[in-house]
């Protein structure tokens, strides 16, 4: 999980956006609110609606590769996910900085599960709402989930290239950093899934064959053309996390401290 590069919609469809917003937006009451954006996002959300024809235009060119999925990185994303769940938050139904390109077994998991540092106390705050509970509006707070539009999850975890392949935390036990890291790895089933692990050992082993048989040709000369196709290819593989990792490790571990010493601008890919 990376943080994503910034993508701009067409103003024609943060217009329209904004105008769907401002439906749910004037309901008066917040279960009401909640209703109707559940409603009308389901109503809107359509292939044969342009306004999100263009949203997912967008979205797919923040996936990797061949449009994965923002979380796992591995399966195909198909669905509009709403970082902040819209039956908690119904004034973000229609935020365009509120969505990410998410695969099902991602989104499923996840769901509506959200959770806050609480204004009041400090504390983690679960705020996800079951099918029994009321529904009444969350408890104020900052965000636990690490969001990947705005933030850069390896700022508050690393994945662990010799051996495990798990995403672990790497702020101090107890602190804020620490728990967003925890929550947004369990909720998103980071770890659980243990055909991500085989999955991202196998892209580890992808892309050390890509940049070993890169310096490889380069050294025969392969032109400046062809060469760039390779990178080109190489930046274009899923599980890029991987990626960035062998960059920020590649000191800890001999075998990749050898392919960027012969490769130094690879550091820069």
């Amino acid at each position: 999980m990376i943080r994503l590069r910034r993508v701009s919609l067409p103003s024609g469809t943060l217009t329209e956006l904004q105008h769907l917003q401002a439906k749910v937006d004037a309901i008066a009451h917040y279960e009401q609110r909640v209703s109707a954006a559940k409603v009308q996002f389901s109503r809107n959300n359509t292939t044969r609606n342009s306004t999100f024809t263009q949203v997912k235009r967008a979205l797919t060119r923040m996936c990797s590769g061949a449009r994965r999925c923002v979380y796992c990185e591995d399966s195909h994303a198909d669905e509009v996910e709403h970082i902040k769940p819209k039956n908690i938050y119904p004034e973000e139904t229609f935020l365009w900085e509120n969505y990410v390109y998410a695969c099902g077994p991602c989104n499923g998991p996840k769901n509506n599960r959200f959770a806050v540092f609480s204004a009041v106390t400090g504390n983690l705050t679960d705020v996800t709402r079951k099918r029994s509970d009321p529904v009444v509006e969350p408890e104020l707070g900052s965000p636990v989930l690490i969001n990947p539009r705005w933030e850069d999850p390896l700022r508050f975890m690393e994945l662990d290239l010799l051996g495990t392949f798990l995403f672990l935390p790497t702020k101090p036990k107890g602190s804020k950093d620490h728990q967003r890291a925890e929550y947004t790895i369990t909720v998103l089933r980071l770890n659980d899934r243990d055909d991500l692990l085989k999955a991202r050992k196998e892209a580890y082993d992808s892309y050390e064959a890509r940049l070993s048989q890169y310096i490889t040709v380069r050294e025969r000369g392969e032109t400046a053309v062809k060469l760039k196709t390779r990178i080109r290819a190489l930046k274009r593989m899923q599980h890029p996390t991987v990626w960035k990792e062998m960059k920020r490790q590649h000191e800890l571990i001999p075998a990749l401290k050898q392919l960027f010493d012969e490769a130094p601008e690879a550091l820069g890919w």
